[in-house]
């Protein structure tokens, strides 16, 4: 399978008893879960029974799993007690990538507050973020995504070049990768309409941070204009991207074998129908 499609699922109530029975109702061949809650700084146990029966679900069903780092993480953060909680909260979510057998956790590239440079803010997320990166020392390590963000505010990341300065920050740590999100794209200005807008982008994320560094790709259409800097997601071809980018999305070198998760509104409905809609652009 070229690019395995799938869904952000919710786990309330077990990650397999529930997120895997979703993933399994939208014809998911690949999910992304929380390991904790994503607007909080908590950090819990796994249960090991749980854990043990998702991984052997998923590798019974052929399914490949992600894991979405806790959104109040920034690394480029002033405030002391923030870098300090998105360090733990962050490897958390690693040790719980690994628990339940996850290829990658994602997590957003932050922004630099309190008005500090740009070089200050990298700085910190090198201080930070590279010791975790050389703790991954287990074969089964899940690699860390960075999820480029929509432009809003101070963001340390948002157009694919911006990657470049956060890799080099990072020494293109080999356990390094990127989530490529297409609202967040888009809103931050990349175009991906037209008959070159996607390739074109591709093109550049790869002269950025190299072949194979893209793992996963986050398939969100945008309900506003390229450049708007606005993070709203809509429903795959109901957007301002339109269906055209997600067709053009599979045949790209760079995304060969990249599965697809989407993040889009609508509930499990709306999640089927984006679902099928991304494997009917997939197949042809």
């Amino acid at each position: 399978m070229r690019n395995p499609v799938g869904s952000h699922v919710p786990v309330a109530g077990g990650l397999a008893r529930t997120g895997l029975a979703y993933a399994r109702d939208l014809g998911a061949e690949t999910v992304q879960v929380f390991v904790a809650n994503p607007r909080g700084w908590a950090t819990p146990t796994g249960n090991p029974d749980e854990d043990e029966r998702f991984r052997a679900e998923c590798a019974a069903g052929g399914i490949t799993a992600y894991v979405h780092a806790p959104y109040l993480i920034n690394f480029g953060s002033h405030t002391e007690a923030t870098a300090e909680k998105s360090v733990d909260s962050l490897r958390h979510s690693l040790r719980r990538g690994r628990e339940i057998g996850a290829l990658g956790v994602v997590v957003h590239t932050g922004s630099a507050t309190g008005g500090r440079p740009r070089e200050v803010a990298l700085a910190q997320v090198r201080e930070r973020m590279l010791p975790l990166l050389d703790e991954l020392t287990h074969d089964d390590d899940p690699f860390l995504l960075l999820e480029s963000t929509a432009g809003q505010g101070f963001s340390l990341c948002s157009r694919t070049w911006e990657f470049g300065p956060y890799f080099e920050a990072l020494d293109a740590h080999p356990k390094l990768g990127v989530c490529l999100d297409t609202c967040h794209v888009f809103a931050a200005g990349h175009d991906l309409t037209g008959p070159h807008g996607t390739g074109q982008t591709l093109d550049q994320l790869v002269e950025t941070v190299g072949a194979g560094r893209l793992k996963l790709i986050h398939a969100n259409d945008s309900k506003d204009v390229a450049g708007a800097f606005k993070d709203r997601h809509e429903n795959i071809g109901a957007g301002r991207i339109g269906e055209e980018p997600f067709r053009a999305l599979f045949t790209h070198p760079a995304t060969e074998n990249v599965p697809l998760v989407i993040e889009t509104p609508g509930g499990k409905a709306g999640h089927a129908a984006d679902v099928e809609r991304l494997k009917k652009l997939r197949d042809g």
